[in-house]
C-alpha cells in the first residue's frame, strides 16, 4: 500500500489544528511518511484537475501566506474552516515565515479531503530554486541531517533560529520511549530514539555521539547500547540536583 493510500487525513488535520489558541510558533509533529503521502496524493489531484480553474461563487479567496501558519489559522477562523466555506488560495504558501511546513501540510490535507471545494494555485515561491533561497528548504532539512557538509555550511556569526538544522543540533534530546523522531517537552526541536542514533553512526562511519544539554545523575549516561553518551560537568546543578559532574577522557587507541 502506498504512502498516499495509508494517509489518515483526519488525524493529520486534527494535529495541525490542535495548536489553535497556543502561542505562535508552537510546532506540529508530522512523520516523514505522512508528509510524503500528502505530497503524493495531492499531486495526483492537482494533475487530474485543469490548470485553468473556472470556479463559481460563493468562494473565499486568499493571497500570500509565506509560512505564517497562525495567521492561516486565523483566516480559517474568520472565513470558516473547510468544508464550511469554499476556498481559492493564490500561491506563495512557504518561505520567509517560520512555519512553512505546517502551512503547506494543512493546505494539502484540505485539498485532498475536499478536492472540489478547496483550490490552490501555484505562486512563484512554489519552486525549488526559490525555496532554497528563502527558507523552506532549510525548514525541511531537519531532523534528517544528510551530510556533515550541511554543518560546515552554517554561516557564522549567527543567532539560533526557532527551528531547523542548527536549532536541532543544539536542542534535540534522546528518548528511550521514542521510535524515530518525537515531540520535545521543551517546546522546541525534537526527541530521537535509539534507531536514529544507530542509523546516523552507520551512515557517517562514526563510533559514538558525545553530547551534553541534560542533567544526568552520575554526570554521564549512555543511550542506544552505548552508542551515545550524555555528559554533564556541573555537580549539584544550581543547588537543586544531587548529581555528580563528569569529564570524559579519550585516549589515542
Amino acid at each position: 500500500m502506498s504512502d498516499s493510500e495509508k494517509l489518515n487525513l483526519d488525524s493529520i488535520i486534527g494535529r495541525l489544528l490542535e495548536v489553535q489558541g497556543s502561542r505562535p510558533g508552537k510546532n506540529v509533529q508530522l512523520t516523514e511518511n505522512e508528509i510524503r503521502g500528502l505530497c503524493l496524493k495531492s499531486r495526483e489531484i492537482f494533475l487530474s484537475q485543469p490548470i485553468l480553474l473556472e470556479l463559481e461563487a460563493p468562494l473565499k479567496i486568499c493571497g500570500d501566506i509565506h509560512g505564517q501558519y497562525y495567521d492561516l489559522l486565523r483566516l480559517f477562523e474568520y472565513g470558516g474552516f473547510p468544508p464550511e466555506s469554499n476556498y481559492l488560495f493564490l500561491g506563495d504558501y512557504v518561505d520567509r515565515g517560520k512555519q512553512s511546513l505546517e502551512t503547506i501540510c494543512l493546505l494539502l490535507a484540505y485539498k485532498i479531503k475536499y478536492p472540489e471545494n478547496f483550490f490552490l494555485l501555484r505562486g512563484n515561491h512554489e519552486c525549488a530554486s526559490i525555496n532554497r533561497i528563502y527558507g523552506f528548504y532549510d525548514e525541511c532539512l531537519s531532523p534528517d541531517l544528510q551530510s556533515m557538509e550541511q554543518i560546515r555550511r552554517i554561516m557564522r556569526p549567527t543567532d539560533v533560529p526557532d527551528q531547523g538544522l542548527l536549532c536541532d543540533l543544539l536542542w534535540s534530546d534522546p528518548d528511550k520511549d521514542v521510535q524515530g523522531w518525537g515531540e520535545n517537552d521543551r517546546g522546541v526541536s525534537f526527541t530521537f530514539g535509539a534507531e536514529v542514533v544507530a542509523k546516523f553512526l552507520h551512515k557517517h562511519d562514526l563510533d559514538l555521539i558525545c553530547r551534553a544539554h541534560q542533567v544526568v545523575e552520575d554526570g554521564y549516561e549512555f543511550f542506544a547500547k552505548r552508542q551515545l553518551v550524555t555528559l554533564f560537568s556541573a555537580p549539584n546543578y544550581c543547588g537543586e540536583f544531587d548529581n555528580a559532574g563528569a569529564m570524559m577522557s579519550v585516549d589515542e587507541t
